[in-house]
This record gives C-alpha cells, sequence and structure tokens, in this order.
C-alpha cells in the first residue's frame, strides 16, 4: 500500500521553522523531501539552542522538531553550480518551499517565471512573514513580532494591561500548517488542470485565520476582546480553578454541565446571578470565587475524578514531560522512533493526523547537514537516464 502523498517530491528550501514544519507535514503523509542547506552550517535553527544534544553537543534539539522525514543535501544558491543542480531538480519537483524575504529567490534567479518555465506543473509555496505585498509587505518574519502585530499577544495573559506572547512558535507553525494545507488543494488542482500555482501564507494571515470567535466580535459586534487570563472569553464557568493542591480545568459548556457542577460543589444553580450563561459571565468573579472556596475542601486528584463521574469535561494542566509519559499521547501515535545517525534511537513527537486504513508511516530522523547529497545526485541522474 502506497502512502498518501508517495508519489509527491518537496524541494525545500526553507529555513527556521514556517516552511520547515510545513514540508515535514508533507513527509509525514509520505512525499519526498528533499532539504537544500548552505554548506556552511545549513539551516539556522541548526545553531539554535539550547538543549544541544549528541557527544559534542552540537545538535539542535530545536531543528529535530521540524524536519523528521526529510533528506539533506547541501548547495550553495548563489553559485553557478548550485544554482543549476537547483533548476535539474526543480523539473523533477512538484512542490518547491520557501520562506525568504520578498524578492530574494528572485535575485537569485528563480522568479516564479523562471520556475514554472522550468516545470508548468510546479506547486510554489511562499511564506512570509506579513505578506508578499501591501504596504508592509516584505518585513521580515519572526514570531514574537507577528504574535503582537496580529494581535494574539492582546488576547493572551492575565489582562488587557500584561500581554503575553504564546510559549510556543505558534505563529510560524500555523503559517506552515495553512501553507500545507494550500498545498493539497493546488496538487488536487493540478490534477484537473495540469498545472501548478503559488500557493502564499504568512505568519500575519497564520494567526488573523485563528482569530475565531474573537474576530467577529469585532467585525460584527464592534467589541474588542482582550486577555482574560485562564477563563474563556464567552462561557462560565470555562477555565482553571484552584483546588486544594493546585489547579484543575472545568468547562462547563452549557446549562446542563453548569447544573452538574453546582450540584458536586453545593452551589444553587438557580439563583438569578447564575441561572444563565449570559448572567453567569456578568457574574463570573463571584462565580470563580464561590467555585474555588468549594474546590479548596479537597485535592485535584478527587475533583477530576467526582467531575468525570458526574459527565463534566475537566483536566489535569501538565508538564510536557508528563505529556509525552501519558499513555494517551502515546496511544495516538504522538511519539516516534527513530534512528539518529548521531545520536542512535530517539524519540520524537509524532504527526498529528492519522488516516483509518493507510500504512502505518515509517520515519526517518532528521538529517545531518549533506548527509544524503550523494543519494539525492544518484536518485536524480537516474531520472534523467530514464528521460534521454
Amino acid at each position: 500500500m502506497l502512502t498518501p502523498l508517495d508519489d509527491i517530491v518537496v524541494l525545500d528550501l526553507s529555513r527556521a521553522l514556517a516552511g520547515p514544519h510545513a514540508a515535514q507535514m508533507l513527509g509525514d503523509m509520505g512525499a519526498r523531501v528533499i532539504k537544500v542547506e548552505h554548506p556552511s552550517g545549513g539551516d539556522d535553527s541548526r545553531g539554535w539552542g539550547p538543549p544541544f544534544v549528541g557527544p559534542d553537543h552540537d545538535i539542535s534539539t530545536y531543528f529535530l522538531s521540524a524536519n523528521r522525514n526529510k533528506q539533506s543535501i547541501t548547495v550553495d544558491l548563489k553559485d553557478p553550480e548550485g544554482k543549476a543542480l537547483i533548476e535539474r531538480l526543480v523539473r523533477h519537483t512538484d512542490v518547491l518551499i520557501e520562506n525568504f524575504r520578498t524578492g530574494v529567490l528572485d535575485r537569485l534567479g528563480f522568479p516564479v517565471e523562471r520556475l514554472h518555465e522550468l516545470n508548468p506543473r510546479l506547486i510554489v509555496l511562499s511564506i512570509t512573514g506579513f505578506g508578499h505585498d501591501g504596504p508592509e509587505g516584505g518585513r521580515p518574519g519572526y514570531d514574537q513580532i507577528a504574535q503582537g502585530e496580529a494581535g494574539l499577544m492582546s488576547l493572551t495573559g492575565p489582562s488587557a494591561d500584561e500581554p503575553y506572547r504564546v510559549g510556543a512558535s505558534i505563529g510560524d507553525v500555523l503559517a506552515g500548517m495553512y501553507g500545507a494545507y494550500g498545498v493539497l488543494a493546488a496538487l488536487h488542482e493540478r490534477g484537473r488542470t495540469g498545472r501548478g500555482r503559488v500557493v502564499r501564507t504568512s505568519l500575519l494571515a497564520g494567526i488573523v485565520g485563528v482569530h475565531a470567535y474573537h474576530g467577529t466580535a469585532w467585525t460584527v459586534g464592534g467589541q474588542v476582546s482582550v486577555a482574560g487570563g485562564n477563563h474563556h472569553a464567552t462561557i462560565a464557568p470555562y477555565g482553571a480553578f484552584r483546588c486544594a493542591d493546585g489547579m484543575i480545568q472545568i468547562a462547563a459548556g452549557n446549562d446542563a454541565l453548569w447544573h452538574k457542577v453546582a450540584v458536586l460543589l453545593d452551589i444553587d444553580p438557580d439563583i438569578p446571578k447564575y441561572a444563565t450563561n449570559r448572567e453567569r459571565f456578568a457574574h463570573r468573579d463571584e462565580l470563580i470565587a464561590d467555585m474555588e472556596k468549594a474546590l479548596a475542601a479537597h485535592d485535584r486528584a478527587h475533583w477530576l475524578t467526582a467531575l468525570a463521574a458526574a459527565g463534566v469535561p475537566a483536566g489535569a494542566i501538565r508538564t510536557l514531560d508528563e505529556v509525552y509519559e501519558w499513555e494517551q499521547t502515546r496511544s495516538q501515535g504522538l511519539l516516534v522512533e527513530v534512528e539518529h545517525p548521531v545520536l542512535g534511537p530517539i524519540s520524537l513527537p509524532g504527526p498529528p493526523v492519522r488516516m483509518d486504513g493507510a500504512p502505518t508511516a515509517r520515519h526517518t530522523a532528521p538529517p545531518m547537514l549533506g548527509q544524503d547529497t550523494e543519494a539525492v545526485l544518484t536518485w536524480l541522474s537516474g531520472l534523467e537516464d530514464r528521460e534521454r
């Protein structure tokens, strides 16, 4: 059985996180991903840490996070021989991914027109910081700056006066996810038209794309959402609550669930200030205080057991080590074992999508710099020989 993208070749010219994440997603589905890196140092993220691991403590765990299921070749894009090799590869590639600043690929001699001259079926994924055009197109894209500019920090943190960044590089990852989504749509379209196209997204677009109800609160309702700490912007009770030995999360998304919570905590669910979500939200601070007063009687384990028995959505707040040791995480294929050429057997966070009936993916470790150059050249020469 073939994997879903078994016949797709991806040329990954990107670096850092957004582009590599998109390429990794395609590699997870079986695409052959050829990562192009500069001979001197390679992808910037190879130098990002700590932590660094390996016998010489020179392997970045940051790089390991976004480059599984890829081959690495080293090419100097400014060198005539390097450019000639890229042209050869483009002729046999389905998808090219780049996240250079606007205009850089053109200056390197590979404008879109040239790429499509070499291969009319080529799909180009271009990821930028704030878009390739518009009054601020071409600005460099750094995740935390994009989180601030795209409004996400204003929604995150304890209050409107203390904006926080999301702990993960969410703008980069979202841009990569939306980029991969666009590539799949373009591949489907190419099956009908026989021609490729350019797919564009950005860190700005990725973050605005997940504003969800915060976006329509403003565009339709004229209300600007602000940070609300660990509690939902429109539903109560829905958030993190203190009990005897720490915090748990409770999500009462409707009145029926609220009644179950209230019974457990010996609170009258039908008093006017708590009878409906509109009233509960208007009196949220009082509600939180009443709930935490009752929750203080027992520890987290007690309340999680009681809430589960009552059918109320609730959960712990886990650290990352707890997440990866959690049997539920492992059962979902979210941890994969690979053989690294230097580190030996290592565990990596796995792909977040599974497909029923598809063969189990065989994952490969993120490559060392240039480790596959000869293998890729041999593969490419074989294709060219068959064409001749």
